[in-house]
């Protein structure tokens, strides 16, 4: 990453979650009162007085939990090892526990810039952090993540602390979203392409609660990577942290450029997996296809799943569709191929002139019906990108029977291709004056 980084780390229930959201102005973490709701490194740009860091958030050093113990200390370790400055929380309200001292001892061997961030301060006019001292980590900073209390103080000491950085570019990253219903192996194909564990892999559904984003650059392009909580459907979904990881993961999909949409090749197309597909068009986001764990499917069966994908996905027909196992690393070769075909396909501009050549042999070909009324088109003209828009000039915009509206985006499509990209077409009346006769 191009920018210094800050990690958050502590004990579980401390406060990360809280003071990752303030510091990064938004509601990124989910944020639960039990200990160990962050498991996965969660990345944010942060700015403070024209200094630009990124921030991760990690899961609690030393949970409960053994089913992912294992796995948090893993990421926290890596986000210490990448990180510039080390935010160490602490609970004032708790005071000096155990796991903080163990916490601390972890710190003191990592030789970073460690700052303690003395969190749920209720007096800041005799604030009772002084224990925190005996770790020898440097005097600690008093906040309130919760009320929003000395937070820039903290910001202060981490931005004086920060290593100098040369001015970059604006962000021309293409966003691509994994998505998919639970345990379809999201995690394990991002962890796949980055090459790092960068992701919690674990075979229980709804291992990923939030959306995370991993920066990274291959072949000279860069591109943002969101791994997204397993999509269930709603009535089955508690209200609580998993209700707010689905609302997230349809949030990862509403911001990024290219959606990687994956599939069970054991199980097959279920019905979420239509409803995530009908989402994503609904969206006007490019898209990709992966039938995943095709290593453990019978490949003779090839021609046969492909042909009920499309059929059970036909509002996804226009979708490049892979076969991979994120597993044995088959077929991940060609992903970013694919991906940076949909990105410039959703981008594509086609000029007027040239549309207007187009409309003029397809209608010569196959004109409107004449129980359409006399539907006549005028000409057409492309309005926007991502996904690209075509509005279409006609004397009465009720005549557009649906499936001339479905010939025209056929058309479209074998004219310009449009891979991976839905299209919009609008219509609109158009009535031409005529001179009167005498």
């Amino acid at each position: 990453m191009s920018n210094p980084v800050v990690a958050l780390v502590g004990r579980p229930n401390v406060g990360k979650s809280t003071l990752f959201n303030r510091l990064s102005g938004g509601r990124t973490a989910i944020v639960d009162d039990r200990p160990g709701v962050t498991r996965d490194r969660l990345y944010r740009e942060v700015e403070w007085d024209r200094n630009t860091f990124t921030l991760i958030d990690t899961g609690g050093l030393f949970p409960d939990d053994p089913a992912f113990k294992a796995h948090i200390q893993e990421q926290v370790s890596i986000a210490i090892e990448e990180a510039d400055v080390v935010v160490f929380v602490v609970d004032a309200q708790v005071g000096l526990a155990v796991e903080d001292e163990q916490v601390a001892q972890v710190l003191l061997k990592s030789n970073k810039n460690i700052i303690i961030a003395a969190n749920k301060v209720d007096n800041f006019k005799n604030p009772d952090i002084y224990d925190f001292y005996k770790f020898g980590l440097g005097e600690p900073v008093a906040i309130s993540s919760l009320h929003g209390l000395n937070i820039d103080g903290l910001l202060d000491r981490i931005v004086a602390l920060l290593p100098e950085t040369p001015a970059t570019e604006d962000d021309q990253s293409i966003r691509i979203a994994v998505a998919g219903r639970p345990n379809v192996g999201k995690s394990s194909l991002i962890n796949a392409l980055l090459s790092e564990k960068r992701v919690i892999v674990s075979d229980i559904p709804g291992t990923t609660r939030d959306a995370i984003d991993t920066a990274f650059v291959k072949d000279g392009r860069s591109y943002l990577l969101i791994d997204t909580a397993g999509i269930r459907r709603r009535s089955r979904v508690a209200r609580g942290v998993e209700y707010y990881g689905v609302r997230r993961a349809f949030g990862a999909i509403d911001r990024a450029d290219v959606i990687i949409l994956v599939l069970d090749a054991v199980e097959g197309i279920v019905e979420q997996d239509k409803k995530i597909a009908g989402y994503i068009e609904e969206s006007g986001k490019g898209v990709i296809i992966l039938i995943n764990k095709w290593d453990l499917a019978d490949k003779n069966r090839r021609q046969e799943f492909e042909k009920s994908t499309r059929t059970e996905l036909k509002f996804l027909m226009y979708a490049p569709l892979l076969f991979v196992s994120a597993l044995t690393g088959q077929g991940l070769e060609k992903i970013f191929a694919e991906v940076d075909l949909v990105h410039n396909e959703q981008n594509k501009k086609i000029g007027t002139g040239n549309l207007n050549c187009w409309l003029s042999e397809v209608t010569y070909l196959n004109p409107p019906k004449a129980a359409q009324g006399g539907l006549r088109l005028y000409y057409v003209t492309q309005v926007a990108v991502k996904p690209p828009a075509f509005v279409f000039f006609v004397n009465n915009s009720k005549l557009v029977h649906f499936s001339y509206k479905r010939y025209l985006e056929r058309q479209l499509r074998e004219a310009y291709g449009f891979e991976g990209t839905p299209i919009r077409l609008i219509f609109r009346g158009r009535k031409r004056s005529t001179a009167k006769q005498k």
